[in-house]
């Protein structure tokens, strides 16, 4: 009886801490509730400060080109200095609104719904980031080795359709993914996300696995770097084709890059020859050499304005050096 007294008052003294606990945790949510609160409220004065800023910036500009038509020689300095600024201003406006909640994109909005995806801390933003890229690292070689497989070791109707199974879902999600990115504060050109999509229909060259692979390493070596000397945003990506800021050490990925290219638009030359045939009745063909040409023509010519502006911008420093 003595046993089962003490056992009893331990258990009393047990529920009375866990009290203790649960008052102390009901406080805090509440003040945790209180903050929520205040900071929604404060992201909706950002937001709206932002929208009004740019409106003001954008009749500013209206009215500065308006100026250029009588100014004098003194006054295009000052209109030049002027437009500089707010351009200025409107990258840093792209910085705030990363860390603010916006209406999702029409792809996000299909996929999503209205889900707000904008991670606030950037703890979680480079956490996100860094679980991106190594889900493309995994899913490359997942399926350069299926790529393989199918090939070379079971060359079954059954092993393509899953292996083809497998290339949309993995670029539908990664399509989904640098949406969200995007949605935080990623600079990644607009090409490359649409390369997704379209290879989204294509599903399935494994010369472009082979180049995904090289591009990763090589790419993720140059943000490292340029991340640690400041130089880089933390949430820059890797991306299936060529950006100012892989300049360095670019003689090791630019033939890779552009044989890459060649190869799509060899895949469409012949495919659209193929599909002239008189016993070529499938849509399908032509709209392979269609997909293929695009590809081409997007990571071509993105690749080649990049190289352009870069060279550009090298020339400039020449000069004022």
């Amino acid at each position: 009886a003595q046993t089962g007294t003490m056992s009893l008052e331990r258990c009393q003294s047990e529920w009375t801490e866990i009290e203790q606990e649960y008052q102390q945790l009901q406080e805090t949510h509440k003040v945790y509730r209180l903050k929520l609160e205040e900071l929604t409220n404060l992201q909706a004065i950002c937001s709206s400060a932002i929208s009004k800023q740019r409106k003001a910036l954008k009749d500013l500009k209206h009215s500065l080109h308006k100026c250029t038509k009588t100014r004098s020689e003194k006054e295009t300095g000052v209109i030049n200095d002027l437009q500089v600024q707010i351009k200025e201003r409107q990258n840093v406006f792209f910085d705030m609104e990363a860390y603010l909640p916006k209406k999702n994109g029409l792809y996000l909005n299909l996929v999503l719904g209205n889900v707000n995806v904008t991670l606030l801390s950037n703890q979680a933003k480079f956490a996100y980031k860094d679980e991106y890229e190594k889900f493309k690292l995994y899913m490359t070689i997942i399926l350069m080795f299926g790529a393989v497989t199918c090939l070379f070791l079971f060359n079954y109707r059954v092993t393509d359709e899953i292996f083809n199974f497998l290339l949309v879902w993995y670029y539908c999600t990664l399509t989904i993914r640098e949406s969200i990115l995007m949605s935080n504060g990623s600079r990644i050109k607009g090409w490359w996300v649409s390369h997704h999509y379209v290879s989204t229909f294509l599903s399935g060259v494994i010369e472009y696995n082979l180049l995904t692979f090289l591009q990763y390493y090589y790419q993720s070596g140059c943000l490292y770097r340029l991340r640690a000397l400041g130089e880089r945003n933390q949430l820059d990506l890797t991306v299936e084709g060529f950006q100012s800021w892989m300049w360095r050490g670019l003689t090791f990925l630019l033939p890779f890059l552009f044989f890459g290219h060649f190869w799509q638009l060899y895949n469409a030359a012949s495919l659209f020859k193929l599909s002239a045939r008189d016993d070529c009745k499938e849509w399908q063909v032509f709209m392979l050499a269609l997909t293929f040409l695009i590809l081409f023509l997007g990571n071509f010519l993105t690749t080649l304005k990049v190289v352009h502006q870069k060279l550009q911008t090298n020339r400039e420093k020449v000069k004022n050096n």
